[in-house]
Formats: C-alpha cells, structure tokens, sequence
C-alpha cells in the first residue's frame, strides 16, 4: 500500500456517473473509464489497487479530463462514444477542457 489515504468523503464526487481519463507522467499513454465514484475510482487507480490492471501495469493515474453525468447509462454511452475515437480526438478533448494537462485530482478528492 502507498502513502496515498483513502478520502473519508468518498460521496464527494458521486453521483450518477462519470466518464475519466487518466494518463502516465510522459502523457504517451491514455486510459478512459467509467464509474459512479469518481473518488473512490481516483483512489483505486493510484494505489494498484487492481495490480494487474492496465493503469497499474504502465503507471497510469493522473486526471487530466472528466465529465460528470446524472446517470450511470449516459457516462456508459460517452465513454464508448470517447472509447471509439481515435487518440487524436481524446487529445483535441483534454487540450480543450486543460490545455496544460495539470493533475485535475484536487478538484474531485
């Protein structure tokens, strides 16, 4: 376990849904997912909670793009719409909403 403290508010960032996505220091790799807590997920991601999972595998875990929806579907349904986009479009995404592609965490923990 690293020195990362699970919020005690996990309800802070919940609510229908959320479609995220994350990348690793050098921005070469992007991870787009969906949950209903999007602090809990921040969370898990950044502890390899799931170890072998893709993001814990290549050191994927800063925020840098997120949406929040008022039902789980509709971030389903975006997530696959971002899903099936190319890189470019996921970029033209996060260069539009954080330009500087800063670590958008403190905004939802």
């Amino acid at each position: 376990m690293t020195g990362i403290a699970m919020p005690h508010n996990t309800e802070t960032m919940t609510r229908g849904g959320y479609i995220y996505i994350l990348t690793n220091k050098n921005h070469t790799v992007l991870y787009t997912g969906v949950t209903s807590n999007l602090t809990k997920r921040l969370y898990e991601h950044r502890t390899s909670f799931y170890k072998n999972a893709f993001t814990s595998r290549y050191n994927v875990y800063k925020l840098v793009y997120f949406e929040g929806f008022t039902s789980i579907e509709e971030a389903i349904a975006r997530e696959k719409q971002i899903k099936g986009g190319s890189r470019q479009k996921k970029l033209e995404l996060i260069n539009g909403f954080n330009p500087d592609w800063n670590d958008l965490s403190g905004m939802v923990e």
